[in-house]
This record gives structure tokens, sequence and C-alpha cells, in this order.
């Protein structure tokens, strides 16, 4: 069982930046797997946010986040990143690590799934 717990939530006014973070439990190695982040804002179905895969390398952002958006790893931390800079109150959202032993398509649907970490963005 692979339990993943995100940090790095909180408060910021529009255009501002947070960065989450996201360790896995035990001696789960992150890089094994593909890894990516999922919100869900009020009212609205969970969508994947940025995906990198645990195969090749690649990686996916939604269009929505594109350009402001970065995802990383350090393995050497074993701990995934999501940098979010130029924050806008529509990414207001509970902000979920995931993880996948799949590609980088299965990462809307990952095994493995965080507590979530709320973001909020307000002025």
């Amino acid at each position: 069982q692979v339990q993943l717990i995100e940090s790095g939530g909180g408060l910021v006014q529009p255009g501002g930046s947070l960065r989450l973070s996201c360790t896995a439990s035990g001696h789960t190695l992150l890089s094994a797997y593909t890894v990516g982040w999922l919100r869900q804002a009020p009212g609205k179905e969970r969508e994947t946010v940025a995906g990198l895969s645990g195969i090749s390398d690649n990686i996916v952002y939604a269009d929505s986040v594109k350009g402001r958006f970065t995802i990383s790893e350090d393995t050497g931390k074993n701990t995934v990143y999501l940098q979010m800079n130029s924050l806008k109150p529509e990414g207001t959202a509970v902000y979920y690590c995931a993880a996948t032993a799949g590609s980088l398509g299965a990462i809307a649907r990952p095994e493995f799934l965080g507590q979530g970490t709320q973001g909020t963005v307000s002025s």
C-alpha cells in the first residue's frame, strides 16, 4: 500500500504562488511510479493538473495551468512538487497527490491518492 502525504496548501492572493509537496510513507520510491497532481474545486469534478511519467520522464499539464504550474521530482528526497505561480481564484481547490503504476494516461484514475491539501486563492 502506498500512502501519499501532501503539504504546502494555504491561502494566497490572486497572482501569488504556492508550492505543494508530496512524499510517500515507508520505503515507497515515488520514482518507480507515474506521479501527478489532481484537483477538485467546489461543485466540480476532479481534474488532472499535471503528471510526470515514471517510465519516460514525460510531463503533461492541463491547458488551464500551462506556463504557470511546474511539476518536478527530487529523487533524493523522495518528494514530488507542484510549483503554482500566477494563481487565479479559479485555482481554489483541494489538491491531491496521485501515483499510478501505469502510464501518464492512467494518472486521472490513480491507484493511490493522498488525503489532499486545500489551496485557496482569494483577496
